[in-house]
């Protein structure tokens, strides 16, 4: 016979069901509306079932003008991928060095209530917009190039890192802030001996991950003229030169593998 603690752990172990809504009318209800809001939005969609009927011959005609792709063109290829990469590192780079005083600022146990509400505004507003919104304002300003595409990533990679970079900070243990706060430090010794070894790999591990976001950003910032590898790969479309785009697009597959290859290896070693 089982003893009694041993069978009231044995009862302790068993799995149960986690119900998020206790209710049971109240949650049949919550899915039986959402199934209903779903088949709504289907039926608002006013999908065009013979133009897209129509639409299938002309992408088997496409995908058969793809075949074999065109590398004849390297040279362009070649350029547009360096102005992609360079992009990347730079908006990286700039990226992470402004990310630090804004991140810092944007900590609510580490700066005053107004340095703080300022802070986390601008991190709020510079993450509002998505990159082809942004990417698309910088081209009427400054017209068609890279500097669009630069300054783009730089400020998406601003917020990113700088909101990682705050909420780090905001999750550290306040033991050892106020320790060292306790024994009179100034503020900059509060980051090199509290705050940097215990924020520094998580900040160089987001970075590592924003330079391999920046390499497929890159591309897509170009697609509105904002330079780089994706604003030659419109270019070939616009132009119906297909076998010349698969070639572009192969070669921003290879681009990517080799961001993440990169970004793997660099967080291997941080481990």
């Amino acid at each position: 016979m089982m003893p009694s603690g041993q069978s009231q752990t044995t009862s302790n172990l068993q799995w149960h069901r986690i119900r998020i809504i206790e209710n049971p009318l109240f949650r049949y209800s919550l899915i039986l509306l959402t199934l209903a809001y779903l088949l709504w939005s289907a039926s608002t969609l006013e999908i065009n079932w013979p133009r897209i009927a129509n639409g299938i011959p002309r992408a088997a005609n496409m995908f058969a003008r793809m075949v074999p792709p065109d590398f004849s063109r390297w040279s362009l290829l070649l350029r547009g991928m360096l102005e992609s990469v360079q992009m990347a590192l730079a908006a990286s780079f700039f990226g992470m060095l402004l990310a630090i005083p804004l991140g810092l600022c944007g900590a609510s146990n580490l700066v005053s209530r107004p340095v703080y509400l300022v802070a986390r505004t601008i991190i709020i507003l510079s993450r509002t917009f998505h990159e082809i919104v942004i990417a698309i304002l910088f081209v009427k300003i400054f017209g068609f190039g890279p500097l669009a595409g630069l300054l783009t990533l730089i400020i998406a990679s601003t917020s990113f890192i700088s909101k990682m970079l705050a909420e780090d900070i905001e999750n550290m243990l306040p033991g050892h802030l106020e320790a060292i706060r306790a024994t009179g430090a100034s503020f900059p010794k509060l980051l090199i001996y509290c705050i940097l070894p215990q924020v520094l790999p998580r900040y160089i591990g987001v970075s590592i991950y924003r330079l391999d976001a920046n390499i497929r950003h890159s591309t897509v910032v170009g697609i509105v003229g904002a330079g780089g590898i994706g604003q030659v790969l419109a270019a070939s479309f616009s132009r119906y030169d297909y076998d010349f785009s698969l070639a572009i697009l192969l070669t921003i597959i290879a681009l990517v593998f080799l961001g993440e290859f990169f970004s793997n290896w660099v967080r291997g070693h941080l481990r």
